[in-house]
């Protein structure tokens, strides 16, 4: 733990005495130890953070294609910028009685698609909502729409390939 060293008292005058010097040494060892110990337990019995993971729920594989009805459908076409892109209904230029589709174009902003999702939902009751990200969108739109879709209790959604008709709309619309 802690020794006192103490040194000879030799000194060349032979009428001058001096007082012992007495130096202390600390063994700081068992300092160290218990700093470790209370390391590795603070450490054992700390819970990290937990992984936080959405559930998503996928359909069974079928080969017939679902239909939706377009005035139950709402299309969000991610774009590029982190730019959101929507329309209500379905994109069907080889319907001729159906009309072009207007495009909305929003961001992930709380006054964004938010209130367009629950707007449409209020509106709709059963909307299925076509989540269709583009070859220049990011990863974390997608994440962002789920995270929408979340929090907005939206049910029924689905992840589809964006289409060419999408794309042509798209672009005329960014023009």
């Amino acid at each position: 733990m802690a020794e006192i060293q103490q040194q000879s008292a030799g000194s060349a005058k032979p009428g001058k005495r001096r007082a012992k010097k007495m130096s202390t040494r600390i063994d700081m060892t068992p300092m160290v130890d218990l700093a470790f110990l209370l390391l590795t337990f603070f450490m054992l019995t700390t819970t990290f953070a937990k992984p936080f993971a959405m559930d998503l729920n996928m359909p069974v594989k079928s080969t017939e294609p679902t239909s939706v009805a377009p005035s139950r459908s709402m299309t969000i076409i991610l774009g590029k910028n982190h730019r959101v892109h929507y329309f209500f209904g379905l994109n069907a230029p080889q319907d001729k009685t159906a009309a072009v589709p207007e495009l909305k174009t929003t961001s992930f902003a709380p006054d964004g698609l938010r209130p367009a999702l629950i707007a449409r939902m209020r509106q709709q009751p059963g909307l299925v909502v076509l989540i269709k990200p583009s070859a220049d969108s990011k990863y974390q739109d997608m994440i962002d729409v789920l995270d929408e879709m979340n929090i907005v209790h939206q049910p029924k959604y689905a992840l589809v390939k964006i289409t060419q008709d999408d794309l042509t709309l798209l672009k005329t619309a960014t023009l």
